[in-house]
């Protein structure tokens, strides 16, 4: 066995998303080979990918059938997250993407479906954030089990000082229910609210992130506006249900984004409270809100349909004693979420992919 015939081999394993070898995209690093050993890193586009197992499978075929069948391969992986930002010196430098997670109207489960996401990303290995950037409605705190708790202060060199983000269940946490009495209601107009996430973007050291998760306030208003324009975000998430009502409202969430101020893409469609599946019958499904609407809506607006996500107590009972679903034991709503989330780190790292091919065109 030589390297050559090692990267030959490994030429003919494509990545599954991105359609192109694992050679060419430079994914291969490190070959080693010591007697029928042979050992290489798979650098992959993000800690969290989801086709991993698959990739690895598909290394050691390649290598047994195209080089030496008595073969013992190992496969180490690291990861380099990819980012479509060109603006380092700009604001949150050392996020590489920024994924706002929106609803037309409240009641949704946006707050659920962002906090899962955030979670389901982490667990997977990436440095992740979530930022409630819902104002008047804070809902990470009580969802994360950390209330009454106040962020500090944190010296970062020859900047000011800035607020250290709450760590909970491996993630960054932000949000203004941190920072004021949850007694209190935030009577704010719109542009006291916008100068909050402001500081939530410039004051709030972030450090370095794979992904930060922004859980947008419900509808459109100043606050999505502010943070669009200020932040590059690298796409949307919309959550919705499939009540008509909801739907309606989804399709003005959508219909913003395409408008000429803002220009953010679309990453997909998650449809939340698909179905009721109760604990003593787990293989039954009730449609009790209508049945595949989101996939419907998906469809009609050619965007991504990333998934849909059970109505089961345990969520709503995690959420309110501080310990989201996707940290229990409840593997039906995981395996949704972990779906969910695989979709829109795929998503993400196609987009970025195209996106810096475009650019390397655009060059030549």
């Amino acid at each position: 066995m030589t390297k050559e015939k090692i990267l030959e081999a490994l030429g003919n394993v494509q990545e599954p998303d991105l359609g192109k070898d694992l050679v060419t995209l430079n994914m291969v690093q490190d070959i080693a080979i010591e007697g029928n050993e042979v050992s290489f890193t798979l650098v992959l586009t993000t800690p969290a990918c989801p086709l991993k197992d698959m990739m690895k499978t598909a290394c050691e075929n390649a290598i047994k059938l195209l080089v030496n069948k008595e073969a013992i391969v190992k496969i180490n992986f690291t990861a380099n997250t990819t980012t479509r930002r060109t603006d380092p010196g700009q604001v949150l430098p050392k996020v590489k993407n920024i994924i706002a997670v929106v609803s037309g109207k409240g009641g949704v489960g946006k707050s659920t479906v962002a906090a899962n996401l955030a979670l389901a990303l982490a667990k997977g290995g990436a440095a992740v954030g979530l930022m409630d950037a819902d104002i008047y409605g804070p809902s990470v705190p009580i969802m994360f089990g950390v209330r009454g708790e106040r962020p500090m202060m944190v010296d970062v060199g020859a900047e000011k000082p800035k607020i250290a983000p709450i760590e909970k269940f491996g993630i960054k946490l932000m949000s203004i229910g941190l920072l004021v009495d949850e007694k209190n209601a935030v009577v704010w107009r719109g542009p006291m609210a916008s100068s909050a996430i402001r500081q939530f973007v410039t004051d709030v050291h972030w450090d370095e992130l794979d992904y930060l998760v922004v859980d947008m306030p419900p509808g459109t208003g100043d606050i999505h506006l502010t943070l669009m324009q200020m932040v590059p975000v690298t796409g949307a998430v919309i959550v919705t249900t499939p009540q008509n009502v909801a739907l309606a409202d989804a399709k003005k969430g959508i219909a913003m984004f395409g408008q000429s101020q803002l220009k953010v893409p679309i990453i997909g469609l998650v449809e939340n409270m698909s179905y009721f599946t109760p604990a003593e019958l787990p293989e039954n499904k009730y449609y009790i809100f209508g049945k595949d609407g989101g996939k419907f809506l998906a469809d009609e607006y050619e965007i991504p349909f990333l998934g849909q996500i059970p109505l089961v107590q345990n969520i709503c009972e995690g959420g309110d004693q501080g310990i989201p679903v996707l940290v229990g034991d409840d593997e039906i709503t995981s395996k949704a979420f972990e779906g969910f989330a695989a979709q829109v780190v795929r998503s993400i790292a196609m987009r970025n992919a195209n996106l810096s091919e475009e650019k390397i065109t655009a060059t030549v």
